[in-house]
């Protein structure tokens, strides 16, 4: 695959206050990438300076290794070939599905801006809308009217601002799976932004969490869930719960359990902690061992109950009060039980407080 863009440690700085710093990635032909973050870590702020609305500070962007970006050689943003979607489409009011489409190739003669618009309203299934105006539309339409005229000017990149935040819930899963088969269908090369993490696994091939204005991982969704590399992607992927424990030789005590053969892992140190993953937790038989812990939190989830369980008669430098735990058994609020870590691989990180 080919190369379609190139950042090198791109770093944004407003009034000497540093909101991006030293983000390089590369994106292959074809791609998609979430951009994944808290709100205010530099999401959309990296996604305006590819699209030329924000200046470099430092660093630089190649797209289609031939056009190179600096803060010295900077190129206008209609000549970046890149197209966007903004959070609330952008569509203009007075002008029909049609022509808003054809907004962006007004210099293309009649017949050529008719047959690319016709292509498209056939691609995106915007046909019976030609003559309607985005106030008559829906929500999911007029999103297809704004990819519908990001498209066609053939850009090499397409950039997307939280696409799917105005659908309706019951509508989202359909429409990603939707427009993620048209871009693969199209080749087309994509960053979207969102701070929904099933968004990422649905939509994007790769996923690229932010935090304070730093890249801190970039791989495939399920890579990053298996093997964060720090407390940040972990807690804000929301990938399990934080169980302190002490490490003593070969063992490692938590509230719940000893574990063995815990050779390799980090020394005792300040603000450490072992990273629980629900699907490790499990619930003991009667005479089956385990630690006791209560249920303080109940909700239901499509998988069955979600549980919060607080450990309950350990020393309080092992205490917790938040393991999370799915199980189709009914349990009661305030209820004691028995609970253990099943054998795995363990992730131990460090958690930084803000």
């Amino acid at each position: 695959m080919s190369e379609i863009l190139n950042l090198q440690q791109v770093a944004v700085n407003f009034d000497d206050k540093s909101i991006l710093s030293d983000i390089s990635l590369q994106l292959d032909s074809g791609e998609i990438l979430g951009l994944l973050g808290p709100s205010g870590c530099g999401k959309t702020t990296l996604l305006n300076t590819l699209a030329g609305f924000v200046t470099l500070t430092d660093g630089q962007i190649l797209i289609n290794g031939d056009m190179q970006i600096s803060r010295k050689r900077n190129i206008a943003p209609e000549h970046r070939h890149i197209g966007m979607i903004f959070q609330d489409y952008a569509l203009f009011p007075h002008l029909t599905v049609a022509d808003n489409i054809a907004f962006g190739i007004s210099k293309l003669n009649k017949s050529e801006q008719n047959l690319r618009v016709n292509e498209l309203l056939d691609l995106l299934k915007l046909t019976e809308h030609i003559e309607r105006y985005p106030h008559q539309l829906s929500g999911g339409q007029q999103q297809r009217v704004a990819i519908a005229r990001a498209l066609a000017p053939r850009p090499k990149l397409l950039l997307l601002d939280e696409p799917f935040s105005n659908i309706d819930a019951r509508l989202r899963n359909e429409l990603m799976l939707e427009i993620r088969q048209l871009l693969k269908q199209l080749g087309m090369t994509a960053i979207f932004v969102t701070h929904n993490k099933d968004e990422v696994f649905t939509f994007a091939d790769k996923v690229a969490v932010m935090h304070g204005g730093k890249l801190l991982q970039l791989g495939k969704p399920a890579e990053v869930c298996q093997q964060p590399n720090c407390w940040q992607v972990a807690d804000f992927l929301q990938l399990g719960s934080w169980i302190p424990y002490q490490l003593c030789g070969s063992v490692l005590d938590t509230a719940i359990g000893r574990l063995e053969d815990v050779s390799g892992l980090p020394v005792n140190g300040k603000n450490r902690f072992l990273l629980v993953k629900p699907k490790d937790v499990e619930i003991c038989e009667a005479g089956g061992g385990g630690s006791n812990v209560i249920v303080n939190h109940i909700s239901v989830t499509e998988q069955g109950y979600h549980y919060h369980l607080a450990s309950n008669g350990c020393p309080p430098e092992l205490a917790f009060d938040h393991l999370s735990l799915y199980s189709p058994q009914v349990l009661a609020l305030g209820q004691s039980l028995r609970v253990k870590i099943k054998p795995h691989a363990l992730l131990v990180f460090t958690k930084e407080t803000e």
